[in-house]
């Protein structure tokens, strides 16, 4: 067993809340003191045939789970999406069928697997348990909540005060999800942070069942490709998992420079450090972003597709957007050595030392008006600092080119 402190340092990347914390604390002192790995949930309504990146985050704490040693089981939730999560819903859900759920789990059974270890996933349905109940067991499972707790919680409160309906069996879904947890007497449930209530109701099931209450560790709703709204494939700003590589490429190539670091933390295996760094780097401006992100876009292309796939998907994007509106004859720039100061040169004084700009307060003017591109990418800063590359381009305005060599 890996060490408390140490599991904790993994557990916690990136991770929004744990509730509550010291009780994961103690789970984790008593797992390495018996030897005993501890039982990680997560649930998965499969009510859509394709997972995206915006799937994977919860995952990816799956398998941090897996490598330090635990128990983790996926329920595939074909009892529960036949109701639906009511989730941020502000009117009823359409009910699937079981044909329906059943067809877009097989989807499920095979993507998940490339993020989680097959050796080390237990996968179950909860109809296993959930269809066995009595019509008896559900009245003595709804006794144990309240309608007025029920109400407390936002999409209902919210629904109920501007008169929308809410069908009663909307009411049964935390209650399903959270029995789920008193199925498999699970030590921790993992969802997203929309998922609180329901994770929260998981607790509270299993300490009316006489057992150990469950922490719930939430993670946090990643934002799609537009940098604004969550990765939905409805909103059409989706990375899917099952993507043909260059595509997976150059979507993570249009997100905004300022999700680059989160995308890392989130979707990427990249310890930390390594992480913090690159962040690093960019505020420094000894990492140009453009670079930051075509590694971005590698590290996510090769854990989903094999390194291979990643070099050939980079250097495809190069050849289509890097090199695309170039003038087949550009002036060439030499930097001279002695105007290097390790290894960079700040982006205005370049400019004016190329003669694409006649100052460097007019290159920082044009900086600042998004004119300037470095190899296809706007930069926005002024104190940009440069390494210059062979064949790297810089453009200015419409008609400047000037290649470096």
């Amino acid at each position: 067993m890996v060490a408390v402190e140490k599991q904790l340092e993994i557990i916690k990347r990136g991770v929004v809340e744990i509730v509550p914390e010291s009780e994961l604390v103690d789970k984790l002192k008593r797992s390495v003191k018996t030897g005993k790995p501890l039982k990680i949930k997560l649930g998965l309504d499969p009510t859509a045939p394709d997972i995206h990146l915006g799937h994977t985050v919860v995952l990816q704490k799956i398998r941090q789970f897996q490598e330090l040693g635990h128990e983790t089981t996926i329920i595939l939730g074909d009892f529960t999406a036949r109701i639906g999560d009511p989730t941020g819903k502000s009117e009823t859900r359409k009910q699937l069928t079981e044909e329906q759920v059943r067809e877009n789990a097989k989807t499920y059974e095979k993507q998940i697997f490339k993020v989680l270890m097959p050796e080390k996933t237990t996968l179950v349905f909860n109809s296993e348990w959930l269809s066995r109940l009595s019509f008896a067991d559900v009245i003595e499972l709804s006794a144990k909540y309240t309608v007025a707790r029920m109400l407390e919680r936002d999409d209902f409160h919210k629904r109920f005060q501007s008169n929308q309906s809410i069908s009663v069996h909307e009411f049964f879904y935390p209650l399903m999800q959270g029995y789920d947890s008193v199925a498999l007497n699970s030590d921790i449930e993992l969802g997203g942070t929309d998922q609180k209530f329901n994770l929260l109701m998981g607790r509270h099931l299993q300490k009316e069942y006489g057992q150990e209450p469950q922490v719930a560790l939430m993670m946090p709703i990643i934002e799609g490709l537009d940098g604004v709204q969550k990765m939905s494939k409805s909103l059409g700003n989706y990375i899917g998992i099952d993507e043909p590589p260059g595509e997976m490429y150059g979507k993570t190539m249009s997100i905004p420079d300022d999700l680059m670091i989160r995308y890392y933390t989130l979707l990427t295996a990249m310890p930390l450090d390594e992480v913090q760094e690159i962040e690093e780097g960019i505020k420094q401006g000894t990492i140009h972003p453009r670079d930051a992100k075509m590694r971005l876009a590698r590290e996510i292309v090769g854990f989903y597709h094999g390194a291979d796939a990643a070099k050939e998907a980079e250097e495809q994007f190069k050849r289509v957007f890097q090199k695309r509106d170039l003038p087949e004859d550009m002036d060439e720039f030499h930097v001279p050595e002695d105007e290097l100061e390790d290894g960079v040169i700040w982006l205005p004084k370049l400019l004016q030392m190329s003669g694409m700009c006649p100052s460097t307060s007019e290159a920082r003017r044009l900086v600042k008006q998004g004119a300037v591109k470095i190899d296809g990418e706007k930069v926005s800063d002024v104190n940009q600092k440069i390494e210059p590359k062979p064949e790297m381009v810089i453009r200015v305005g419409k008609r400047r080119f000037t290649k470096l060599v």
